[in-house]
């Protein structure tokens, strides 16, 4: 025999191979659910989904005011960056945390707030303040020259601040 050459059949093993079927296979599977129940269950997921999302993007919209606060503070901490920048830095985060409570707040319940009120309003809202912060909040049109490191230590405070403080409902 060579090796090509496939073996001869006998005729009961040709006859059974002639019978040989395809393998039945099942009808495929719906996707669809069979019952309502889970028909019921899709629908209150979606609008479960649904809802969860328009929360998320309500609250999205409603931290814009504190993205921009804190890209703002940013640039200024980026700008001062030098030595000798140290008081119009603290000026300028100064300024920059009242228009955020500004937009956080309504205008008249933040607007006319300064010296120890305004700290006591800042430490109210947002937890802690540090303590140089607070002094220079409080009484910083009395103090002399500013240092570098009280202008770091109230610019941390500061985005501590904007990042966590808590508006009412």
């Amino acid at each position: 025999m060579e090796g090509n050459a496939a073996p001869a059949l006998d005729a009961a093993t040709r006859a059974a191979l002639q019978q040989l079927a395809d393998i039945a296979l099942p009808p495929p599977v719906s996707l669809l659910p069979h019952t309502i129940a889970w028909a019921v269950v899709a629908i209150l997921l979606a609008a479960v989904a649904g809802w969860c999302l328009w929360r998320w993007e309500r609250h999205y919209a409603a931290n814009r005011y504190r993205r921009e606060a804190l890209a703002e503070l940013s640039k200024i901490e980026a700008r001062h960056a030098a030595p000798g920048g140290s008081g119009e830095a603290i000026a300028e985060v100064a300024a920059l945390v009242k228009r955020t409570a500004l937009a956080a707040w309504p205008r008249p319940d933040v607007a006319a707030l300064s010296g120890a009120e305004w700290v006591a309003f800042l430490r109210r809202t947002g937890g802690s303040f540090a303590d140089v912060a607070a002094a220079v909040l409080d009484d910083g049109e009395y103090r002399g020259q500013a240092t570098p490191a009280d202008a770091q230590a109230f610019a941390a405070a500061a985005r501590g601040w904007i990042e966590r403080h808590r508006v009412p409902a």
